[in-house]
């Protein structure tokens, strides 16, 4: 974890300096941004509206909240709905020829970002990548979606959404409460407010959060995948050949990681983590000993493909909600797209 992560999280003693040196830019940030939201309300910065449904999954700070696995989860609601669902992203990372790109079975994380080609790979729909998630959006119209989900973008203004659904780590929540770059957030805690679905991401919900919004995701995961194979492996059966692993993690959190592995009953020989969407080169991986499987999260594999051993594996995680909450989840689908398509 970087310093100013555990200055953010931790309250690591670095607080002290740190976050009084940074405060005069955290106030320049909340001017600049506030005169830009100011200006969508204002009707002085122009914002879009899409013909179909949008819903936006994102945060109101940095780093990995479990965005991702919400989205795969929403594009699978949708599916069972019968919608055409597409998603759109910027693409983090990822440099293309183009811009929209529209991913095909070739991409690569190199062209489009690790989590885009994570998400079209597992849930086969088109998915298309660039800063512009107006012409995003509208090219996945044009491709025939009727639904269309934002991989981030809470403050891509110019988008207008029809559901916004904010997604929050239940551990490391809001850190110190402060905007960049004195704190994690983005947007500050009262953004919660104007959201329609809170999702918290791990064992608990936050206390002082009391609206009905508010819905718990587990991530689970069944089985294991050898990188350079797609081979898939029950945690049974691998377990029956191997307890000891090492584990390697380029994400938000890689700490997360590390203790779903340990909770699923792993013993860690050795862990390394890396700065969220990390490029990974096949050196980055000499420390670990050959011997043992080298596990990594799904996010991480699809950039190491081509250079990926027999012994990586990675780990592929699924959102779980309560019957209760999956309920509340198809409702507002539903609901959305019945307000924006009344005979549909």
């Amino acid at each position: 974890m970087r310093l100013i992560e555990k200055v953010w999280f931790k309250k690591h003693r670095a607080k002290y300096y740190l976050v009084p040196l940074l405060l005069p830019f955290t106030l320049l940030f909340w001017f600049i941004s506030s005169c830009r939201r100011l200006g969508f309300k204002l009707g002085l910065i122009k914002s879009y509206v899409i013909t179909k449904p949008v819903i936006v999954v994102g945060n109101i700070g940095v780093g990995g909240n479990g965005k991702t696995p919400v989205v795969i989860h929403l594009v699978e609601l949708a599916k069972q709905l019968g919608f055409k669902p597409g998603v759109t992203a910027r693409g983090y990372g990822g440099n293309a020829a183009r811009y929209p790109y529209c991913l095909d079975v070739n991409s690569t994380s190199k062209q489009a970002g690790d989590e885009p080609v994570l998400i079209y790979h597992r849930c086969k729909i088109p998915v298309i990548v660039g800063s512009d998630r107006v012409a995003n959006a509208q090219m996945l119209v044009e491709q025939g979606c009727d639904i269309i989900i934002s991989d981030d973008g809470l403050q891509h203004y110019r988008l207008q959404r029809d559901l916004e659904i904010i997604v929050i780590d239940a551990n490391r929540l809001f850190g110190n409460g402060l905007l960049l770059p004195a704190g994690p957030l983005r947007e500050g805690k009262w953004r919660l407010n104007k959201a329609d679905i809170h999702i918290y991401n791990g064992n608990h919900l936050n206390k002082t959060d009391s609206t009905n919004k508010s819905l718990l995701m587990q991530l689970t995961a069944t089985e294991l995948v050898q990188i350079n194979s797609d081979k898939k492996m029950s945690l049974s059966d691998f377990f029956q050949q191997w307890q000891t692993v090492n584990a390697a993690a380029g994400i938000g959190d890689p700490q997360r990681f590390f203790t779903t592995l340990e909770t699923l009953g792993f013993k860690l020989l050795a862990q390394q983590g890396y700065v969220d969407h990390k490029d990974f080169v096949f050196e980055d991986f000499n420390q670990f000993n050959s011997e043992l499987p080298l596990l990594m999260t799904e996010k991480d594999a699809v950039k190491c493909h081509a250079f990926a051993q027999d012994n990586w594996w990675y780990l592929p995680v699924n959102a779980q909600f309560s019957q209760q909450d999956a309920y509340k989840l198809v409702q507002s689908i539903t609901k959305c797209s019945a307000e924006l398509n009344p005979a549909k």
